[in-house]
C-alpha cells in the first residue's frame, strides 16, 4: 500500500510501474523494522551475487555493512552524465546536452520491463531538515537495496517526507535501475525543467544515490536560479570563539584540495587551550537562502557523508574516521579476514596479510601492496551518518540554517595565488569564484601543473548554463546588498623552489580561518593590493609553528608576483573567450570588467 494520497506522486509511480514492470512494489517508510528486513535479505544472498552485501564485525563495527561494485562501475561517469534542458543553450558549454524528447526516446526502451522478476522500492526523502523552509522533497524509485540503505544514511528518508510534501507537485522524480550494469548503456540524466533524474546501468553510489550530486547540485542549482537561492558544492563549518559566539563559513574547493579535512578541522593546541572549537554543519553541499533578517543562511541538504576512504586516517581526519565506526556502509575497500574489519591505503602502514582485495580475491595484503597493487579501490567509499561525527554542529538540524559570514574559494596552486586574500566586494568575489582552478598533480595525468578550470568548484555540477550561473551569483549579491557574506580565496598548496609545500595545512588552516573571521568582525586591518586585501604580515598567528613558518616563509606565502598575475589575466581572458563565450556561455559583462580592473591595478 502507498504511503501518500498525493495525486501527483501516485500518477508518476503508476507510470514508472507500468514502464519497469516489477514483480513486487515496496514503499519505504523509513522504519527500523523495515530496514532490518532489507539488511537481512541483502546479506543472505549467495556470495557470488553482485547485489550481495556483507555484515562486518558487529562488535568492532556495529551496524556496518560492506559492498563491492562491478569492476567497470567504480566512480561518477561525467561523459555519460547529461543535462537535458529544452535548449542546448540552457545546458551551456560545461555540460553534455541532448534534446529531452530524444533522450527519453533512447532511455524508455532500456527501462521497459527492466524490473521483471525484481522488487521496486519507492523512497520518499527530504533534502535538509524536514521542517526547514529551505528543504525539498524527492522520491527515488530503485531496484537496489544498496540504494535504499545508502539513502537512509544520506537523507531524511521515510513517510515524514510525504507529510512535508502534502498535495504539492514540487518533488524531484528520481528513477534508477542497475539493469545489466553495462557501461556502454550507462546514463545519468537530469531533466531540469521536468524535475526529473533517470539513472541506468550503474550500481555505484555516486551514480545511484540520486539525492546527492544529481538532485542536491544539478537540479537544485536550476531550482535555485528560478526561486532566488543557491545550491553550491560547499562545506559549512562553524568556528566558536572563546567568547562563545560562533561564526559560520562556507568553502568551495575542487577535489583533492582538502574540503572534508577543513569541514572537520581540529584546531591547533594553542587555539584549543584558548577556547576555540570547530563544528561541522556539512562537508560537501550547501543550500543558501536569504533569511528574514536579510542575511544569507545555509543548510546542509544531506544527512550523512559519502567520503573517499583512501587517505582517511586518525591523523589526516580523525573526525571522518570516527564517523565510520557504526551504522556505516563501506564500498570497494579491502577486508581484513582475521577480524572481518576494513582496510584501505593510508589507513595505517600495516596492510592485513589475510586480506580480501576490493575485487573479491583473497590475497596476502603485504605482498600484494609491495607489488604495487591496491587493496582498496582509489575511489572506495564510506557512507556514514552525520550524527556519528564527534564535531557535528548543534545547529545541524536547525530548520532555519546557519547565518554565513564568509564564503571561501580555493584551489591547488604552486605559485601564483597567496595563502589568503579577501575580495574587494561581492562582484569581485564572484570573479574570484569564476577563476577557481587547480594544477594537476603527477597522480592525475602525465603532465604536471596543467591548469584545470573549475568555477566555484561546480564545473561538473551546474545544472544549467555556466554564464547564467555567474549572472545568478551577481544577482544574489544585489539582493543581499551590505548583508552579503565577505568573499575570500585561500591556497594551502604554495610551493618552494624544491616543490615542497611551505604552509603546514590541516589543523593549522585554523590560523587562516581566524584571520578571515577577524576580517568579518572588522577587528583587523589589511593591506590593499592589486588582487584584493592581504593580511598584514604579523596578523596570521604562527605561535607554535615559528620554526616552520618563518618571516621569510610568510613573505613567500603572501607574495603577489605581478608577472605571474599578468599571465593569470591572459589565461582567464582566454578561458572566458574560448572555453565559455565561444561555446555558448554568456559571460556577464561585470566579470569582463573585473578582469580589466585587475589588469589596470597591476599596471
Amino acid at each position: 500500500m502507498s504511503l501518500t494520497n498525493n495525486a501527483n506522486v501516485l500518477k508518476w509511480v503508476e507510470e514508472m510501474i507500468a514502464l519497469c514492470k516489477p514483480d513486487k512494489v515496496v514503499w519505504i517508510d523509513g522504519s527500523k523494522e523495515q530496514l532490518e528486513e532489507l539488511k537481512k535479505e541483502v546479506t543472505s544472498l549467495p556470495d557470488d551475487d553482485p547485489n550481495k552485501m556483507f555484515y562486518l564485525n558487529q562488535e568492532k563495527l556495529p551496524g556496518c555493512l560492506y559492498h563491492r561494485t562491478a569492476v567497470n562501475d567504480v566512480a561518477r561517469v561525467e561523459d555519460r552524465t547529461f543535462i537535458c534542458s529544452k535548449t542546448k543553450e540552457g545546458a551551456g558549454p560545461t555540460n553534455n546536452w541532448c534534446d529531452p524528447q530524444e533522450m527519453y526516446a533512447k532511455l524508455r526502451p532500456m527501462y521497459d520491463g527492466v524490473m521483471k522478476g525484481q522488487t521496486m522500492y519507492i523512497i520518499p526523502y527530504s533534502m535538509g531538515p524536514v521542517a526547514s523552509p529551505i528543504s525539498k522533497v524527492g522520491v527515488e524509485i530503485t531496484d537496489s537495496i544498496y540504494v535504499v540503505l545508502n539513502m537512509d544514511i544520506m537523507t531524511r528518508m521515510g513517510k515524514a517526507a510525504f507529510d512535508k510534501l502534502g498535495d504539492s507537485n514540487d518533488f524531484v522524480r528520481c528513477l534508477h535501475s542497475k539493469a545489466d550494469v553495462d557501461p556502454e548503456k550507462r546514463y545519468i540524466v537530469q531533466f531540469p525543467e521536468d524535475n526529473t533524474i533517470w539513472s541506468i546501468n550503474s550500481a555505484y553510489g555516486g551514480n545511484v544515490i540520486l539525492s546527492k550530486k544529481c538532485f542536491a547540485l544539478r537540479i537544485a542549482s536550476f531550482q535555485g536560479k528560478n526561486e532566488g537561492w543557491m545550491a553550491e558544492h560547499m562545506l559549512i563549518l562553524g568556528v566558536q570563539k572563546p567568547d562563545g559566539e560562533t561564526k559560520y563559513i562556507c568553502a568551495a574547493f575542487p577535489s583533492a584540495c582538502g574540503k572534508t579535512n577543513l569541514a572537520m578541522l581540529i584546531p591547533p593546541e594553542g587555539y584549543q587551550k584558548a577556547g576555540y572549537k570547530v563544528f561541522t554543519v556539512g562537508d560537501d553541499i550547501a543550500w543558501l537562502k536569504p533569511g528574514k533578517d536579510g542575511r544569507l543562511y545555509a543548510i546542509n541538504p544531506e544527512n550523512g557523508f559519502f567520503g573517499v576512504a583512501p587517505g582517511t586516517n586518525a591523523k589526516s581526519n580523525y573526525n571522518a574516521l570516527a564517523s565510520t565506526m557504526k551504522n556505516a556502509i563501506f564500498t570497494n575497500v579491502a577486508i581484513n579476514n582475521d577480524d572481518n574489519t576494513v582496510w584501505w591505503e593510508g589507513l595505517d602502514k600495516n596492510p592485513p596479510e589475510n586480506a580480501t582485495e576490493w575485487k573479491g580475491s583473497k590475497v596476502n595484503g603485504k605482498e600484494f601492496t609491495q607489488a604495487g597493487e591496491k587493496l582498496a579501490h582509489p575511489n572506495s567509499r564510506f557512507t556514514a551518518p552525520a550524527v556519528n561525527c564527534p564535531c557535528i554542529s548543534p545547529e545541524f538540524d536547525n530548520p532555519d540554517g546557519v547565518p554565513i559570514s564568509a564564503i571561501v574559494f580555493g584551489g591547488r596552486r604552486a605559485s601564483t595565488t597567496p595563502l589568503v586574500y579577501q575580495s574587494f566586494d561581492w562582484t569581485h568575489g564572484t570573479y574570484i569564484g569564476s577563476a577557481v582552478s587547480s594544477e594537476t598533480t603527477a597522480a592525475a595525468t602525465g603532465a604536471v601543473g596543467v591548469l584545470r578550470h573549475d568555477p566555484m568548484a561546480m564545473k561538473p555540477f551546474i545544472g544549467y548554463n555556466v554564464g547564467d550561473y555567474w549572472a545568478h551569483w551577481l544577482e544574489m549579491g544585489k539582493k543581499l546588498g551590505d548583508k552579503a557574506p565577505k568573499i575570500f580565496n585561500v591556497n594551502w598548496f604554495k610551493q618552494d623552489e624544491n616543490g615542497s609545500f611551505i604552509w603546514p595545512g590541516f589543523g593549522d588552516n585554523m590560523r587562516v580561518l581566524d584571520w578571515i573571521i577577524k576580517r568579518c568582525d572588522e577587528t583587523v586591518d589589511a593591506d590593499e593590493t592589486a588582487i584584493g586585501y592581504l593580511p598584514k604580515k604579523n596578523d596570521i598567528n604562527v605561535e607554535g609553528i615559528e620554526d616552520e613558518v618563518t618571516p621569510e616563509i610568510m613573505d613567500k606565502l603572501l607574495n603577489v608576483d605581478t608577472d605571474l598575475w599578468k599571465k593569470e589575466i591572459a589565461e582567464m581572458r582566454r578561458y572566458y573567450d574560448e572555453d565559455i563565450a565561444a561555446k555558448g556561455g554568456n559571460v556577464p559583462a561585470e566579470l569582463y570588467a573585473q578582469l580589466e580592473n585587475l589588469e589596470k591595478r597591476l599596471g
